[in-house]
């Protein structure tokens, strides 16, 4: 609606798209975590999503931060009130330079999978505290690592004796399952794998005190996927005594706190009294027609939905506004359509066929929701189009929480 007014204004780019993320989600997802991994300590992975109130919001409830750069690193200790010892350097081949750069930072702990990463570390940073990163199984995961990243159990051994003949300090063991993990079983060969190399390093001579869990956490799996931690934990780690876990998680705590609001800026649609293909929603032929209506918004591959081409993410438009109005009827005629990204480029395609309402005109509204992981991050300016900006807002349980963490925050100094 207000941007109906800047746009009769003639305010330019008045109708651009926008996120809002409600914080009070990420609230109850860091709840959640506690009520069924009580014994893990979160690290959000700010790679899924920096966004300043994220960070503030979690920092403020205890999480730590997994970092793959010296951006990262520099964006979470910035905020101040942040210990160095919440921070872990979970990249496992980095730039020399940016070990020399956490070094200064006082960040220690950091992952490495290969004999060339402990040269750098023991010569950038011999006082780290290293983390061998193994690899696991990540073939049921949407985005797998195991291509680029993790030593095999069998290269393990080796590695550990040259971190000893280099005075390096391994304090223990990480892997990664891959991210958007759609089969929580993998994590129990995973666990058996670390405990493995737990039972390597003493007889290198290390007794190991951390495991770090990675990441893979999917909101609707996720109670699954707890049970099957806690379950390989108790087994293949019964004395945890001395034992510090942490975890990787990034999707599971933004995912379905960010939603995008993107206007439809161009259409293209036959002329009145050239046939069109008007289907009914639930017409079971649906998805063999093909779309007879193009709608342009004004965000795309290049921008949030990037997460299409990197993340392997499928988007389902539904509609915000229409006519002015925000009810739209269920009775609305509707069509196969296509929805395009505002960019030059034929790549930009945000949705390949979708059914929406006859109805819908240039200056309506389209609505897309679970867009908080990989999207703005990634995003881009190509074609002078500006990356959507964020609106915050707090609603339902968790909502004056999250309310009081902030500000609590902010009273101490921090995050300013």
């Amino acid at each position: 609606m207000n941007a109906s007014r800047l746009s009769a204004a003639h305010e330019p780019d008045a109708e651009k798209a926008f996120f809002v993320a409600d914080l009070s989600v990420v609230y109850r997802q860091h709840q959640r975590w506690k009520a069924c991994l009580p014994e893990i300590q979160p690290f959000y992975a700010v790679k899924c999503n920096p966004d300043p109130y994220v960070i503030r919001l979690l920092a403020s409830l205890g999480a730590g931060f997994d970092c793959a750069s010296n951006n990262e690193i520099s964006q979470v200790l910035d905020l101040g009130g942040i210990d160095p010892s919440n921070l872990i350097f979970a990249n496992p081949c980095k730039a020399a330079s940016f070990i020399r750069n956490a070094a200064k930072r006082g960040v220690d702990m950091m992952t490495f999978d290969n004999s060339d990463e402990l040269y750098k570390i023991a010569r950038a940073h011999p006082g780290a505290r290293c983390v061998v990163r193994i690899l696991t199984d990540d073939s049921k995961s949407l985005c797998a690592f195991g291509i680029k990243f993790g030593a095999p159990l069998g290269t393990v051994p080796g590695l550990l004796a040259k971190a000893k003949e280099l005075k390096l300090d391994v304090v223990g063991v990480s892997f990664h399952v891959g991210s958007g993990c759609y089969d929580p079983s993998v994590y129990m060969d995973a666990i058996m794998r670390a405990r493995t190399v737990f039972d390597m390093g003493r007889e290198v001579g290390y007794t190991f005190g951390l495991l770090d869990v990675g990441g893979g956490f999917e909101d609707g799996l996720f109670e699954q996927a707890a049970a099957v931690l806690t379950k390989a934990i108790d087994r293949y780690f019964p004395d945890r005594r001395d034992l510090r876990i942490i975890a990787e998680p990034g999707r599971y705590y933004v995912s379905k706190a960010f939603r995008l609001a993107a206007n439809i800026i161009a259409r293209r649609a036959p002329l009145l009294g050239e046939p069109s293909q008007v289907v009914e929603a639930s017409s079971p032929d649906t998805t063999s027609d093909q779309p007879t209506v193009m709608y342009y918004i004004n965000d795309g591959v290049y921008g949030a939905f990037n997460c299409i081409l990197f993340d392997h993410q499928v988007v389902h438009p539904y509609v915000l506004s229409m006519n002015g109005s925000f009810h739209v009827s269920d009775s609305e005629e509707k069509n196969v359509s296509s929805v395009w990204g505002p960019t030059c480029d034929s790549i930009d395609c945000v949705c390949p066929k979708t059914i929406l309402p006859v109805g819908l005109r240039v200056g309506d509204w389209l609505g897309f929701d679970n867009m908080g992981a990989y999207t703005v991050c990634a995003a881009s300016q190509f074609n002078g189009f500006e990356v959507s900006k964020v609106i915050y807002t707090m609603g339902g349980i968790g909502s004056l929480e999250v309310r009081n963490a902030l500000a609590n925050f902010a009273a101490e100094g921090h995050g300013l």
